[in-house]
């Protein structure tokens, strides 16, 4: 079962979130009971090169593989999805020209404007057919657009018109720092989350996908509850922190047992 095919059976897919620019680090990560990985080149160490070879090892072990862009950069959009992408994540998407760009880079004509070569993607997936790769492609990759300001929402019915956008992601933090303007970065900001739940009902409304990055996992019932079925999570420092505290503790208990 791929991406759209999990999210639209509305089946709850939690994607850990790597930011380490190196394809063994992302193999351990992969290995981990993930439904997916994504490689953040945003805030992340991810780079051209690091997603090129980071997605085989997430590949290999049969789950979906995510990659979010720098702001702006559409053309890495279409050169993640060329390395064998299955999502991709487009951050600041504040505007319908900011989706429809986007868009266009994600889907092949006539929906979008995506150049032909998926010189890795296609032998990655095993598939030697061309004309069925392009026939599938436009349906079987997804677009997430990312509502992170005041902006964004204000135009949020205009960017889930937009064809070729798949889903909406929710950014939590830095929407609170717009929601609060610019006074608070807090990703479970009590002010906004009514906001939040508005975005994933009318995300939903109108058949896409809702996605949100979860910070604290005690609030991942409440948002799930909300309609968001893609959760992201897990990034490498964040598993290192509680992996190793886990490890300590016991290992204290014990002693002191």
């Amino acid at each position: 079962m791929n991406l759209r095919e999990r999210l639209a059976a509305d089946q709850v897919t939690i994607t850990a979130w790597s930011g380490v620019p190196d394809c063994l680090t992302v193999e351990l990560l992969a290995g981990q009971p993930f439904d997916a990985v994504t490689l953040d080149m945003q805030h992340g160490g991810h780079h051209e090169d690091s997603v090129l070879r980071s997605i085989v090892p997430v590949q290999k072990v049969g789950k979906p593989v995510l990659v979010r862009i720098p702001v702006g950069r559409f053309d890495m959009a279409s050169r993640a999805l060329d390395f064998g992408a299955d999502a991709v994540i487009a951050p600041m998407i504040n505007s319908v020209d900011d989706a429809r760009r986007f868009a266009a880079a994600m889907k092949y004509p006539p929906m979008g404007e995506r150049s032909w070569g998926p010189t890795f993607g296609a032998p990655r997936a095993g598939n030697q057919d061309q004309q069925q790769w392009l026939k599938n492609s436009n349906d079987r990759v997804l677009a997430f657009a990312m509502v992170e300001t005041r902006t964004a929402f204000d135009a949020l019915d205009g960017i889930l018109a937009v064809p070729g956008i798949d889903g909406i992601f929710v950014g939590p933090s830095d929407f609170s720092i717009a929601w609060s303007n610019g006074t608070v970065v807090d990703s479970t900001l009590e002010d906004m989350m009514d906001t939040v739940a508005a975005i994933a009902e009318r995300t939903r409304k109108a058949g896409k996908f809702a996605a949100i990055y979860v910070i604290d996992p005690s609030v991942t019932g409440r948002v799930t509850g909300m309609g968001f079925r893609l959760i992201a999570t897990g990034s490498e420092g964040q598993l290192f922190k509680l992996g190793a505290a886990s490890l300590l503790r016991d290992i204290k208990s014990s002693i002191a047992g």
